[in-house]
């Protein structure tokens, strides 16, 4: 393996789910070889929560933002908030963000304004977005590409390739979960040859989304393991091989998740 590990550019680790064995989550991960984590809030609160619970694990940090399914219901405070914590030295990324056009619970036009805004924060950062989205492929594309930001396809499902292309194109990275390795995703499976290796990441999306063998399960980073094994099989190379490639990636959209392991070697 290589001697940095694996990274989980995607876990939710602040979720309740994790409120009774949180330490043991994190001690298994270090066992998995999982050596940095993307903690993602997804609202005001558990984007504080984010940042605090970086402050106190090794190798984690904190992304912050506003779900899709969240901004209908937030306020001008909440967004004011998440603005102000965007300048914490433990936040790498601004998301979750983005689109969800599957879900009914915000109006289309509010997820637009809020998409934007974050799109705006971002790059006024000067760090990477983290992006979802469900069936709102052309409106992501189209407002990304108002922006020079970069960032994260994250928990990539789509089967749309003239998206793809937009955002690799525009600089994103794509990020695979546990349907990747799910019986069901030969679809998804083909979409991985249409990524360049230099632009592939893993996640988690714990506690939600485990990969096999544990799908049905509580997900947690140290599962970040199987889905870069089954990414391993698809693009044809060594586990060891895969999980170099990944490191060099995540370190390249989020620069922070590197240094500390200069700065310790140095």
């Amino acid at each position: 393996m290589s001697m940095y590990g694996l990274v989980d550019t995607h876990a939710h680790l602040m979720d309740p789910a994790f409120d009774l064995d949180r330490d043991q989550v994190v001690a298994r991960a270090k066992d998995a070889g999982v050596t940095r984590m993307v903690l993602v809030g997804y609202d005001r609160q558990s984007s504080a929560a984010a940042i605090e619970l970086a402050r106190r694990v090794a190798g984690a940090r904190a992304a912050i933002g506003i779900h899709p399914n969240s901004v209908g219901a937030a306020s001008d405070e909440d967004f004011g908030a998440i603005a102000e914590m965007a300048g914490a030295p433990e936040v790498v990324a601004i998301g979750e963000t983005g689109l969800d056009y599957y879900r009914d619970y915000s109006p289309p036009e509010r997820q637009r304004q809020a998409f934007q805004w974050h799109l705006q924060l971002a790059e006024e950062r000067g760090v990477p977005v983290i992006v979802h989205n469900r069936q709102a492929e052309t409106d992501v594309a189209t407002a990304a590409a108002d922006h020079t930001v970069r960032g994260v396809l994250h928990c990539f499902s789509s089967s749309d390739a003239h998206y793809l292309e937009r955002m690799l194109a525009l600089g994103y990275y794509v990020s695979f979960a546990g349907p990747l390795t799910y019986k069901s995703s030969t679809p998804l499976q083909a979409m991985v040859h249409r990524v360049p290796v230099e632009r592939l990441l893993v996640e988690t999306d714990c506690p939600y989304l485990a990969p096999m063998p544990h799908r049905g399960r509580r997900n947690e980073p140290a599962f970040v393991r199987d889905t870069a094994a089954c990414l391993a099989d698809i693009v044809g190379v060594s586990f060891d091989a895969i999980v170099e490639r990944l490191w060099t990636n995540s370190v390249q959209v989020f620069p922070a998740l590197g240094r500390a392991v200069e700065e310790r070697a140095a």
